[in-house]
């Protein structure tokens, strides 16, 4: 598995990474609507403040991650996706690490994330975690496979919680990882 930066991707590549973005979030309305998907991987050759990877295997696109440049010393990784016919096959888990280290090398400290839960994938689903929302966090659970699960076995870390930001109980899931030293 070879890991590329966007901008050495074919067209026909590009419209792959839209395929995986649409299978990889089916459960969810996110890149559903026409060209959503596409108009998503054209932000990444588009957008000065956007960049994204991808994984071949040979010339066949497997995965993908992008990055947001948002803070002088911070980037948010979104969104990663990952062939649903190639899950548990560690291309997740590469693509992110290419990801922090491109972030490293952009002198940055940190990658953050919102990982959210729309689906009931996690404890919080369906529930009213006010009051004392950041207590709630910190009992998570699995209910089902969710990637802030995925994302702590990578070593990253709850760091927030937006309560009901995608309708009441399905809460958004900060986490952060430190990529660099100052």
């Amino acid at each position: 598995m070879d890991i590329v930066a966007f901008e050495h991707l074919t067209a026909a590549q590009r419209a792959d990474c839209a395929r995986i973005l649409r299978e990889a979030f089916v459960h969810i309305p996110a890149y559903q609507e026409d060209d959503e998907a596409e108009a998503e991987i054209e932000t990444f050759l588009t957008v000065p403040e956007r960049f994204a990877l991808a994984a071949l295997d040979g010339q066949t696109v497997v995965g993908l991650i992008g990055g947001i440049d948002t803070y002088s010393h911070a980037a948010e990784l979104h969104p990663l996706a990952v062939d649903p016919r190639h899950h548990r096959k560690g291309i997740g888990a590469a693509l992110t690490a290419a990801l922090e280290a491109r972030v490293a090398a952009m002198g940055k400290l940190t990658v953050y994330l919102g990982s959210d839960d729309e689906f009931g994938g996690t404890s919080l689903f369906g529930a009213d975690i006010f009051p004392d929302a950041l207590a709630k966090l910190a009992q998570i659970a699995p209910t089902s496979g969710h990637p802030f699960f995925f994302y702590r076995k990578l070593g990253y870390e709850p760091v927030g919680v937006v309560p009901d930001a995608n309708g009441f109980g399905r809460p958004d899931l900060l986490m952060a990882k430190r990529v660099a030293r100052p």
